[in-house]
């Protein structure tokens, strides 16, 4: 009798002592726990997008508006360049805060530093002005971003591949790129309002609190990650480092010469990123593909990607303009007024993330439900680019039929939610190919080289910026919708054998 007892007993007391939960079997705890820490990375996110994109829902008009205003009276050349330029910068120092994760300091300690300096690089903003208080705040911002941004991708990767179905990666990583945009939306919707009503600093002052409530979910969530958010993958040698901070101490001293001597200005600043940002990707798929420690499979599956990275590139130019060439469009021919009320000019620019965000479950849903019939990778960011590259080619045709008067609120806005829908087949494809066809050696770096498309976008957005204000806008949306057009029809012909490159040595 005992021991029929026992032998009753012992299943149940295994359950409890695997995942602490009466009734469930560890196959069933180890699903829940994934889908809390993919949920608990996800509202990390959205806080951390939140106080980014409600500060840079903001800024462009903070450099553009008049000093009584509340703004800096910028021209609109040098504006658009310091945009590009710290959009640029912001995706290009995750560079840095993914080799860091990878050989000196945990993923998940990279994400708690980053935060820690993002929330005091926009409380700086919030409370110093002028340019000094500008340029102390965004540099922060810059480098705790840089620490956060590829390390939270990654530790959503690591969360994934406990035991989950690759065929619900995609629509995983989807999900994640929701809640992405959920705080591109909801932050320049409040920090808008705030700078309308009450003036800049206190829509910074938002950012701040969002940033603030990034970091206390993350702590909260830091005990359920797995264990490999813990771990350096690939740790430098000991007798390596002292070269390493030497050479991060010769970069520091390079920069401070090249803005005290004048060789970099705010006109020049999106042509410099954007060099960088190329130099960068160039040094990271030649280290990639000549290391020993990369496959054969793994090396084609990263040529395959070369031609993802600059359309993404170019696709992210195109999209990342609404801070740039669309900022200044709007402050100078959209009439702001409804009534007696103006209209808050942020929230012109959050429909772009909106229409991603309400867009982003049906397009999850109808892959789910494709499943191997889907669109192929490389396929969906061709739809993607061509989908921009057609609202472009909409905001070429209401311009010219406007003449010289001012283009209806309600036309813009229309264009912000063609190109905005369009992120869906880019964005969440990228983050979700990038740490499933990475080098094992290399994971979070390839996500970092994946955000190298943002730092691209960014700075080459700065540089159309600059371009718009010398040129006629027919010329250039011409040239917009044409570029993306084209492009896009050109990846879409050449699916195949790119698509062959990046399943190599995959199972599907």
């Amino acid at each position: 009798m005992r021991e029929t007892r026992e032998t009753r007993e012992t299943p149940h007391r295994t359950t409890q002592e695997v995942g602490g939960e009466t009734g469930k079997t560890p196959a069933e705890v180890s699903g829940h726990s994934r889908r809390r820490g993919l949920w608990s990375m996800a509202f990390t996110e959205l806080w951390e997008r939140y106080s980014f994109y409600g500060l840079q829902g903001i800024l462009s008009f903070y450099l553009l508006y008049a000093l009584s205003d509340g703004g800096l009276a910028l021209d609109p050349a040098a504006a658009a360049g310091i945009v590009g330029a710290y959009g640029g910068a912001v995706y290009l120092s995750q560079i840095l805060g993914a080799w860091l994760g990878d050989r000196l300091v945990s993923p998940q300690n990279m994400v708690l530093y980053g935060a820690v300096v993002i929330t005091g690089g926009h409380v700086v903003l919030a409370f110093a002005p002028g340019l000094a208080g500008l340029g102390v705040g965004l540099t922060c911002i810059v480098l705790g971003t840089g620490a956060l941004k590829t390390n939270i991708t990654s530790i959503f990767g690591f969360v994934l591949d406990q035991n989950q179905d690759e065929r619900y990666r995609d629509a995983s990583f989807s999900y994640f790129y929701m809640a992405i945009n959920i705080g591109a939306v909801v932050g320049p919707l409040t920090t808008g309002l705030a700078q309308n009503e009450l003036g800049f600093h206190y829509g910074f002052g938002l950012a701040a609190i969002g940033m603030g409530a990034a970091l206390v979910q993350y702590v909260a969530s830091m005990k359920k990650l797995p264990e490999r958010a813990r771990t350096i993958n690939n740790p430098l040698p000991a007798n390596r480092r002292p070269l390493v901070a030497l050479a991060a101490l010769a970069c520091v001293a390079a920069l401070g010469i090249a803005v005290a001597t004048g060789l970099l200005q705010a006109d020049n600043l999106s042509t410099v990123v954007t060099v960088a940002a190329l130099v960068a990707a160039a040094v990271y798929f030649l280290t990639m593909t000549t290391s020993s420690a990369v496959s054969r499979d793994e090396r084609r599956r990263i040529l395959g990607y070369l031609p993802l990275f600059l359309a993404s590139g170019v696709y992210f130019g195109f999209l990342f303009q609404k801070f740039t060439a669309i900022s200044i469009l709007i402050t100078e021919r959209i009439d702001l007024q409804i009534g007696g009320w103006t209209f808050p000019v942020a929230w012109i620019t959050t429909v772009s993330p909106l229409a991603a965000v309400l867009i982003t479950p049906l397009i999850a849903k109808m892959w789910n439900t494709l499943g191997e019939r889907q669109p192929g990778t490389v396929a969906k960011v061709a739809i993607g680019l061509t989908q921009i590259g057609c609202a472009y080619l909409f905001l070429l045709i209401i311009s010219e039929a406007t003449g010289t008067a001012d283009i209806p609120l309600v036309l813009i806005l229309l264009f912000m939610m063609a190109a905005g829908s369009s992120e869906v087949f880019v964005g969440p494809i990228g983050l979700s190919l990038a740490t499933r066809i990475g080098p094992a050696k290399f994971r979070s770096q390839m996500v970092g080289l994946n955000f190298l498309t943002l730092a691209l976008g960014s700075s080459l957005a700065g540089l159309l910026g600059q371009l718009f204000t010398g040129i006629d806008n027919a010329s250039y949306f011409t040239l917009t919708a044409v570029c993306g057009i084209g492009i896009g029809l050109t990846l879409f012909a050449v699916r195949g054998p790119v698509g062959r490159l990046l399943e190599a040595g995959l199972e599907r």
